[in-house]
């Protein structure tokens, strides 16, 4: 990736995690790793409801759809990374899937558009 890519991308994670402060989010983690195991920001409500975050930064939104910024491949990536995450501090909590996206740049300014709930986890069932 180019340094230009890599500096917008935390311009808009900077961006995503204000946001959510001022929505009165707690940030618990930000750019959380464990092995191949990574989450961009890790937040939590008044309660015990833990938000995992993905956030998509484009420097213009033509012919972006945000809808399919998170496949399925990403999705299983986020559950798979919340779990990690979940095992190892041993928590018991609830957990919200939510994606931030940010489109534009520092010159001109960005928009941010924010997905709560964005998809509920698939169930594994045993036969």
């Amino acid at each position: 990736m180019s340094p230009k890519h890599i500096e917008l991308g935390k311009a808009g994670e900077r961006l995503a995690v204000d946001f959510l402060i001022k929505q009165g989010f707690t940030i618990r983690e930000t750019n959380w790793r464990m092995d191949k195991l990574e989450i961009d920001i890790i937040a939590q409500e008044p309660g015990m409801v833990l938000h995992i975050v993905e956030v998509k930064t484009r420097s213009n939104d033509a012919n972006f759809d945000p809808m399919r910024a998170i496949t399925n491949a990403k999705r299983q990536h986020m559950v798979n990374s919340a779990n990690g995450y979940i095992r190892y501090y041993q928590l018991q909590c609830e957990i919200q899937y939510d994606v931030i996206i940010v489109i534009g740049t520092p010159e001109k300014g960005f928009k941010l558009e924010y997905y709560p709930d964005m998809f509920v986890p698939r169930l594994k069932t045993y036969r």
